[in-house]
C-alpha cells in the first residue's frame, strides 16, 4: 500500500467513525463535545508533533510525560517562591528546552540510544517533580493563570489554539525548511546524510531541544487546567504521544512521516476515546481497543516498511 493511499484510508476510517458515532449518539456532533475532543487531544498532541519529529528523524523519546509533569511543579515551585509567572514561564519552557538538548547531546557525544537516555532521563525528571514538591501538589497560582488551561480564544480553548498553531508551524518547517529536510534525510540514511553536508548531530540536539520546549509547555498548561504543581500528571504521555505518531503513518524506521498525519492519529484516537466514553463503554475496555488500534497501526506500519512504499 502506498503511503499517501496509507494516509486516505486512515482519513476515511476517521470519517467513517464519526458517521458511526454521529448515528449511534446524538451527542457527539454537538460543538460542546467537538470542543472536548480537540481540548482532549491538545496538551498531549503538542507532545506528539515533537514526537513526530523525533521519531522522523530516527530516534524516540521516553521522557515526554515526566517532563510536563516537572514543568508543571517547576513553575509552581518557582511561584511559590515569589518569582513572578511572567519570568517563571519563560524559565521553565527554557530549562524543558535545555533538558531536551541534554539529551541530545548525550546521543551524539557518547553514542547513548535515546530510549536508554531518555529513560534515565525520565526517571531523574519524576524524581526531580517530586522533590520540589515534596510529593504534594503546590497551589500557588493567581486565578487568571486557569485562562491558559481552561480559558477561550476566538471560541475555542487556549490549548488547541496554541496545538493547532503548532501544526501549522509545525507542518511548515517539515515541508517548506532546509531544516525540516535534514530532519527527513537524517532519519531516511544517516551516513548519506552526512556526506551531503548535514550536520546530522546538531539535527538530531536541535529535535531534542523543540521536543523538551514543547512537553514544557504542555506542562505549563495542564498545570494552569489544574491550578497546581503536581508531580503524578502526564503519566504515560509519551505512550499517548507515540501512539498518535504510529497511527498517523509516521515510520518507527525513520525518515517518514508528516505533520497531517499525526494530526489525524490524534483526532482518530480522540474520537475513539470521546465516543467510547459517549456510548459508556468501561475504562478497562476503553485501555484494551485502544491498544489494539497502536497494534493494528504498527502491523500496517511493518507491512509498509517490508514493501518499502
Amino acid at each position: 500500500m502506498a503511503r499517501g493511499a496509507s494516509r486516505s484510508v486512515m482519513e476515511a476510517a476517521l470519517l467513517a467513525l464519526c458517521a458511526y458515532l454521529a448515528w449511534a449518539s446524538p451527542r457527539f456532533l454537538t460543538l460542546e463535545n467537538g470542543l472536548n475532543v480537540l481540548r482532549s487531544i491538545s496538551m498531549q498532541g503538542l507532545i506528539a508533533l515533537g514526537m513526530t519529529m523525533v521519531i522522523i528523524v530516527g530516534e524516540i523519546d521516553l521522557s515526554v510525560g515526566a517532563a510536563a509533569a516537572f514543568a508543571g511543579c517547576l513553575l509552581a515551585y518557582m511561584t511559590q517562591a515569589g518569582v513572578p509567572i511572567a519570568v517563571g514561564i519563560p524559565t521553565t519552557l527554557a530549562v524543558g528546552a535545555a533538558l531536551g538538548a541534554f539529551a541530545g547531546l548525550v546521543r551524539v557525544r557518547f553514542q547513548v540510544p535515546y530510549f536508554i537516555s531518555t529513560l534515565a532521563l525520565f526517571t531523574a525528571l519524576k524524581g526531580a517533580a517530586l522533590m520540589v514538591t515534596n510529593g504534594f501538589s503546590l497551589t500557588p497560582f493567581p486565578a487568571w493563570f486557569a485562562y491558559l488551561g481552561s480559558g477561550y480564544l476566538a471560541g475555542l480553548p487556549f490549548p488547541a489554539v496554541v496545538f493547532l498553531a503548532g501544526v501549522v508551524a509545525g507542518h511548515v518547517v517539515m515541508t517548506r525548511t532546509t531544516f525540516g529536510r535534514a530532519i527527513y534525510a537524517t532519519g531516511g540514511n544517516t551516513e548519506a546524510a552526512r556526506l551531503c553536508g548535514i550536520n546530522v548531530a546538531g539535527v538530531r540536539v536541535a529535535v531534542m531541544t523543540i521536543i523538551g520546549a514543547l512537553s514544557a509547555a504542555s506542562g505549563i498548561m495542564l498545570s494552569a487546567r489544574i491550578m497546581s504543581g503536581t508531580p503524578e500528571v502526564a503519566q504515560g504521555w509519551e505512550l499517548e504521544a507515540i501512539a498518535a505518531v504510529i497511527v498517523g503513518g509516521t515510520s518507527f524506521t525513520g525518515g517518514v512521516g508528516t505533520v497531517w498525519g499525526t494530526l489525524v492519529g490524534l483526532v482518530f484516537i480522540g474520537v475513539v476515546v470521546n465516543g467510547m466514553t459517549l456510548l459508556n463503554v468501561a475504562p478497562y475496555t476503553q485501555y484494551i481497543v485502544k491498544g489494539l488500534l497502536i497494534f493494528a497501526a504498527v502491523l500496517v506500519n511493518r507491512a509498509r516498511s517490508a514493501t518499502g512504499r
